[in-house]
């Protein structure tokens, strides 16, 4: 774990570790003692984990893998922090009129991103029966998936859940200011240390040693961005990411990426995963109407949409 004094004899303490095939990094400024803050980066790392552990669709034990593993039988008895995870992804398909949906993992099957491979439209169309929210049936604190191989998975809402639960434990623990980080989806508890704004770089989809602007996060903040550069490849001209349009299997077009400021990551996440699938002109306008969301969405073309305030907390032109 990191250590250093920024100001006023308070220490900023940094821990990292790998989550969700990715890095996290948790900042927080405490004055208990290095033996305090130890405790602290455990308890968030350990929460964190948790949450992985529980939802991950590549962990066999999970409460996700157990009701694939039901998928066209009996309905699996589920608690409420999985109810609510599962029926905020329904809230997404339903926003997103069916782009989103928390079923379309199974065309994994046919997309490797790794490999570079393109299926063919007969290969997706075989699929796409079996992506559909509507046979996810939530009732009585129980969950069916209606048809057989069906796959749940709720990476599009995961991310972001955990680093809000990291930030509610680090603010019930005592913590005043720290910056939550999971693979580039951000969490804001109060500002710094030294009291002034975090500051967060949105890098530019295309040219990654370079931010494309960057935010002042306000206090109790949530920052996520959705790219068709997080995972994917190029052929003959035309980009392939694992953004998918869950109404037609293939890539969402438009836009190369969507950065939204919201009250919580999670609130941040969904919206940015909604705007990047809804593409350039009704994501702006899903942003402008969103109460306390700022965003920003650049389209392939290399061009910048800004909801009207987002000036003010960026160093876009005219912010301050």
């Amino acid at each position: 774990m990191a250590v250093l004094t920024p100001v006023e004899g308070r220490t900023l303490y940094t821990t990292r570790f790998t989550l969700m095939g990715g890095e996290a990094e948790v900042k927080f400024v405490d004055d208990r003692g290095r033996d305090a803050a130890t405790v602290l980066a455990r308890e968030a790392e350990a929460e964190a984990r948790r949450i992985e552990t529980k939802f991950s669709r590549y962990r066999p034990t999970s409460v996700v893998s157990m009701i694939n593993a039901e998928a066209g039988g009996l309905p699996v008895v589920i608690d409420d922090e999985t109810e609510a995870l599962i029926q905020a992804a329904l809230d997404l398909t339903a926003l997103t009129e069916g782009r989103f949906d928390p079923t379309v993992g199974i065309l994994r099957r046919v997309w490797d991103f790794r490999k570079a491979v393109v299926p063919s439209e007969e290969a997706i169309r075989q699929l796409l029966p079996q992506v559909d929210a509507s046979a996810v049936i939530l009732r009585y604190g129980t969950v069916r998936l209606a048809r057989a191989d069906m796959e749940l998975d709720l990476g599009g809402v995961g991310k972001e859940y955990a680093a809000d639960q990291v930030a509610e434990l680090l603010r019930t623990r005592g913590v005043e200011s720290a910056l939550i980080n999971f693979l580039g989806d951000v969490r804001t508890v109060g500002r710094r240390g030294d009291r002034r704004p975090w500051v967060i770089g949105v890098q530019d989809p295309r040219d990654h040693s370079r931010f494309r602007f960057r935010i002042r996060a306000r206090a109790d903040c949530g920052i996520a961005t959705s790219g068709d550069y997080e995972r994917g490849f190029e052929l003959d001209g035309i980009r392939y990411h694992h953004l998918l349009n869950a109404t037609t299997g293939q890539p969402a077009r438009g836009l190369a990426s969507v950065t939204v400021v919201a009250p919580t990551a999670f609130a941040a996440g969904q919206l940015a995963t909604a705007a990047f699938l809804l593409g350039p002109e009704r994501g702006l306008r899903l942003l402008e109407t969103s109460p306390s969301v700022e965003g920003a969405l650049i389209t392939e073309a290399g061009d910048l949409l800004t909801t009207p305030g987002l000036a003010r907390i960026s160093d876009l032109p005219g912010g301050h």
